[in-house]
């Protein structure tokens, strides 16, 4: 009379007697591994903002220079307990690469092409800086810079530079000592520039000199009284140090040639690296004037600039071959090289 329901989702038997018997199998498998997966979703979504947190970049501002290269100077937060971090470059033309840890210690690194291996020594936030020359390009006037960023970042243009076409819309334009700073959001950006010419210097017109009135004899006779004394002042200061002009003479001659032979070696280094930068030649020149040699902090306090930036210049040059350093009294000693031979 009434119908029997039976799930179809389940085996089941029905005796003789009418009793309705359901079966168990793997119910209690199910129950134990129910918590088991659920605490391991839980687990995985834990660790996930701890693993996003690590190795995440803070800063990163990028510098373009007229002859084609740039500079790149990004702090990065990394992950104190691994010892070890890799981080991708930008290009494999790698020039100057410095890593400075958060108590301001130099790192060691190794560069294998466009990646670089940090041994952070606990720090959990890093400052790199290298050159790169992989970004910009030229053809004609007309230079393209061009970079597929992973984050946010600044861009400091040339010198005298003038913008002809971009396809990123910057948030952000200042002019920083007649330089044009960008801010550009993260993904792929192309910037084309080219260098304006320089303004021609402005001639002044000779000046004349208003003649005279003839009847100002008065004051001719009181000027050429006055310099007929000052003649007669000169001959005779002259005759009284006439035992001492041939020392000074020779001192002269000496500091002549002094100058001659710094001006000498200086021209001597900038014609062996005529593609040298204007900041690293006045370095050159500082040094040659300094005797040919010079303390690192010394060319701080001269250029005031912070240790990481002149390090990376005296390393520079120090690969362009024109210069030594060596130690003296826990000091890094900057030396002109006399020998200047090609080390690239």
């Amino acid at each position: 009379m009434y119908p029997e329901i039976v799930p179809i989702h389940r085996k089941e038997s029905l005796r003789e007697d009418g009793m309705l018997f359901v079966r168990t199998d793997g119910i209690l498998e199910t129950m134990v591994k129910a918590p088991l997966i659920i605490a391991g979703l839980m687990i995985v979504a834990l660790t996930m903002p701890l693993q996003t947190s690590f190795s995440s970049t803070r800063m990163l501002d990028l510098t373009l220079y007229s002859d084609g290269s740039a500079h790149i100077s990004s702090q990065l937060e990394v992950d104190p307990l691994d010892p070890d971090y890799e981080v991708s470059l930008f290009g494999s033309s790698i020039d100057n690469f410095v890593v400075v840890g958060e108590n301001g210690f130099l790192l060691s690194s190794e560069i294998i092409d466009d990646k670089a291996m940090i041994d952070t020594f606990g720090s959990s936030s890093i400052s790199i800086d290298y050159d790169i020359h992989d970004l910009i390009s030229k053809e004609g006037r007309v230079w393209t810079f061009t970079l597929d960023s992973p984050t946010d970042y600044s861009l400091l243009m040339p010198s005298n530079s003038i913008i002809v076409g971009m396809d990123a819309l910057p948030s952000n334009m200042d002019l920083i000592n007649d330089q044009t700073k960008l801010d550009l959001s993260s993904g792929l950006s192309e910037i084309n520039y080219i260098f304006g010419s320089t303004q021609p210097p402005t001639i002044q017109p000779p000046t004349t000199i208003s003649e005279q009135p003839n009847n100002d004899i008065n004051t001719i006779i009181l000027v050429g009284a006055s310099v007929a004394a000052a003649i007669s002042g000169v001959t005779i200061m002259i005759k009284r140090k006439q035992t001492k002009s041939s020392s000074i003479i020779q001192t002269e001659i000496i500091s002549e040639s002094q100058i001659k032979t710094d001006n000498t070696d200086v021209e001597n280094i900038f014609n062996f690296r005529p593609d040298m930068r204007e900041d690293d030649k006045e370095i050159i020149k500082f040094i040659s004037v300094n005797g040919g040699e010079a303390l690192e902090s010394d060319l701080r306090k001269k250029f005031l600039q912070p240790r990481t930036t002149m390090w990376r210049a005296v390393k520079r040059l120090e690969r362009q071959g024109v210069i030594e350093i060596s130690k003296k009294e826990l000091q890094n000693l900057v030396k002109l090289k006399k020998d200047l031979e090609d080390e690239e």
